[in-house]
């Protein structure tokens, strides 16, 4: 499939508990990357509530002397009995500045996992900070901006959406994932004021989102509720949205 790279612009609408809810209801084998620069692992800390300790992550590949493509399988870890592998982020926002030349050739290794029938989900953070892997965000095969739609989200969300589409230098693939649907605004009229199209939307739900962000007990009827549902929805919408854009490509190219 691809490397799709999740990130926001204002306030935190759930990048990581999206990426890693993705991740877990992703139908084919999937590396999360956790590539957020305000480091201290909101992964580790929530997802596994502290059970899991750091190991290895970005730091250490950073720092393979055998080059990123190839140290990039001794840095990662599975999650259990899943499909799903981790690769760490950094543990301190000290060290974010310091992988500025590790992003260039992550995106390439990344790419190329495709050819292993992996693909990837990036947890970029929030942009504009200090260390944030741009690379990651403009090279991935689709790059999504989270929002939600009150307007306070779609001001901070807009100018950055501006960027995403400016020719040349520009994100690869943008787009935005909504939470929140209709609170109070739908997708439609998100799409038209950020000028990105809404390749999703997310329910918002924060009891089925701690599940994710938080490593809560999962509450009744979780795998059937409509977060569920939505995030298996979100999932499609991804795979159906990376599937165009490459059929249009080799259109293009054949004319």
């Amino acid at each position: 499939m691809a490397v799709i790279t999740l990130t926001s612009a204002f306030a935190s609408p759930g990048v990581t508990t999206t990426s890693i809810g993705l991740a877990i209801a992703w139908p084919r084998p999937v590396l999360l990357v956790e590539a957020d620069p305000t480091g201290a692992s909101g992964v580790l800390a929530g997802f596994f509530r502290g059970a899991w300790s750091y190991q290895t992550g970005l730091v250490e590949l950073a720092l393979a002397s055998s080059g990123v493509a190839d140290a990039l399988p001794t840095v990662v870890q599975r999650i259990g009995d899943t499909s799903v592998s981790f690769l760490a982020g950094t543990r301190s926002h000290t060290q974010a500045t310091g992988l500025r030349g590790l992003w260039d050739s992550l995106i390439t290794a990344l790419a190329e996992l495709e050819s292993s029938g992996q693909d990837v989900i990036v947890d970029a953070g929030r942009l504009g900070v200090a260390g944030s892997p741009e690379p990651l965000i403009a090279g991935a095969d689709l790059t999504l901006l989270l929002t939600r739609s009150s307007l306070a989200s779609l001001a901070g969300t807009k100018s950055w959406a501006e960027t995403a589409r400016e020719p040349g230098i520009g994100w690869r693939q943008p787009g935005a994932l909504l939470i929140g649907e209709s609170k109070p605004y739908r997708a439609s009229e998100v799409s038209k004021v950020i000028g990105l199209p809404v390749v999703a939307a997310l329910p918002d739900d924060p009891v089925a989102a701690a599940v994710y962000h938080d490593g809560a007990a999962p509450p009744a009827r979780f795998e059937t509720s409509a977060y569920a549902r939505g995030m298996l929805a979100v999932v499609e919408a991804i795979q159906a949205n990376i599937a165009h854009s490459r059929s249009q490509l080799v259109e293009d190219g054949l004319r």
